[in-house]
């Protein structure tokens, strides 16, 4: 916990915003304070107010702009700066695209000790509106007030949007995301008016109680859509009448689904789907290549964009078709069933089995039979006797999440001795460290950018290295 700061000297005057931080915030200094500033942009004067001060550094928000960035642009969507998401609309695209690349940079030479010589421009994505294929709406009778809200009545209370950053009970209701493309939001807003005129309670987040809990959508590049409604506590009727409802006003909807959770948690992957109607699944489609997603499955969020992304992981990878792949954190075996038909054989390691199960069966949609898929936590299953099993890899292509890869995994690719290693993060710093390690037998040769998130800080990024000859 940061020192409680006097009423006097909460406001700061005349602040120039120098630089972002990784989390997206803009950065200043006052004397040898460095200042965490939410929604500063670089090259703006501003007026500060601090929230939390620690020793060596604070945070605040902008509350006046006295003078305005070249970077800073009027924020498209109503609800920018309470729900938390799309955090950098108030700055042109070709501004993030430019931090991001900086950030990428940062991260690679500062912690990993990268030359990044090799670094290519930024990939742009095609799309900077409407561009996710996946949203989760939560219900609530906990609206978060903004000042638009002014005139809501007490009795209701209801809410179907977005958690509030740092309130797990609060939910802001949204009227129009700019995130998903349509039906999402028509479906939402007709599901949450049809809700509260009919009565069905919307779940009370403290006390678990309610019916109505959380709203999944999902859309596709094919134009299927899949809807899941999560229910805690309804009363009778009230799932058939809210389902056919739905199937009613949205008669397209390729996945019609339904969940009854009453745990503590909203996570639904250990849940059992109930199929309303239609099938219980959806298609993505990429080169001809179809891609069965399920509610549980995992695919990558920015569909065109993930095209983008696994074209330059196939591009890095320069196979010939005589090569041996492993495809490390694969998944549900996207990567390794695109860059199949140009390899020998593709092994995939994935630590969620219900995605190995996906893995498999998208080989078998696509009558790939080159490719093989284990289930188990990466470091155990990728030992000495699984390698001399399957065979010394030419190519590793490895996908970790955020935290990059466990130190054991790190060695085994080392003692592998794979001629290319093609590395794809989304986490700059924990793939730098990683690289760091790597560059003990390995030449950083080429780094990629690619921008899968338009308006957030966040940034994926291709790396692919080649083994050092030896003196």
């Amino acid at each position: 916990m940061g020192r409680r700061i006097p009423q006097e000297k909460k406001i700061l005057n005349n602040v120039t915003i120098i630089d972002i931080a990784e989390e997206g915030k803009g950065v200043a200094k006052q004397d040898d304070l460095v200042l965490f500033i939410e929604k500063g942009v670089p090259g703006d004067v501003v007026d500060v107010e601090l929230q939390r001060k620690k020793k060596n550094f604070a945070e605040g928000r902008v509350v006046n702009v006295i003078q305005k960035s070249e970077h800073r642009v009027d924020p498209f969507c109503p609800h920018f700066g309470v729900c938390g998401g799309c955090k950098w609309q108030h700055m042109t695209y070709d501004a993030q695209l430019q931090f991001k690349q900086q950030s990428v940079d940062n991260a690679l030479s500062r912690i990993g000790k990268v030359d990044t010589s090799s670094m290519e421009s930024i990939l742009p994505s095609q799309q900077t509106a409407y561009y996710r294929n996946k949203l989760e709406f939560t219900f609530s009778n906990k609206r978060w007030l903004t000042s638009v809200d002014e005139q809501v009545s007490p009795d209701n209370m209801d809410a179907l949007g977005f958690h509030v950053p740092g309130r797990f009970d609060k939910i802001l209701d949204i009227d129009h995301c700019f995130l998903q493309q349509d039906p999402s939001n028509d479906l939402r807003n007709a599901v949450r008016t049809f809700a509260v005129a009919e009565g069905i309670t919307f779940y009370d987040l403290r006390a678990h109680e309610g019916a109505l809990r959380n709203l999944i959508i999902r859309t596709s590049s094919t134009g299927e859509v899949m809807v899941i409604v999560v229910f805690a506590y309804p009363e009778e009727g009230q799932v058939k009448q809210l389902m056919s409802f739905i199937d009613g006003r949205f008669s397209d909807i390729t996945s019609l689904l339904y969940i009854i959770n009453q745990k503590r948690n909203d996570t639904i992957f250990d849940q059992d789907i109930q199929v309303y109607k239609g099938r219980d699944f959806i298609y993505e489609e990429m080169e001809g290549l179809k891609f069965k997603v399920g509610a549980k499955s995992f695919y990558q969020t920015n569909s065109q964009q993930a095209y983008e992304l696994y074209k330059i992981t196939r591009e890095f990878a320069d196979l010939k078709g005589h090569e041996l792949v492993y495809d490390l954190y694969t998944g549900a075996g996207t990567i390794a069933n695109f860059v199949a038909r140009t390899a020998k054989e593709v092994v995939g390691v994935e630590y969620v089995p219900s995605a190995i199960e996906d893995a498999k069966l998208n080989s078998e949609i696509n009558g790939i039979g080159n490719t093989k898929f284990y289930a188990g936590d990466m470091k155990d299953v990728l030992t000495s006797d699984f390698v001399s099993q399957h065979g010394k890899p030419d190519v590793v292509i490895t996908d970790p999440p955020r935290a990059g890869m466990h130190a054991d995994v790190v060695q085994r690719i080392l003692e592998m001795e794979a001629e290319k290693i093609v590395y794809v993060s989304c986490n700059a710093a924990t793939q730098a460290r990683d690289l760091q390690i790597l560059t003990e037998k390995y030449d950083v040769v080429r780094i990629k950018p690619v921008d899968m998130f338009p308006h957030t800080q966040h940034v994926e990024n291709v790396v692919l290295l080649k083994i050092r000859e030896q003196a």
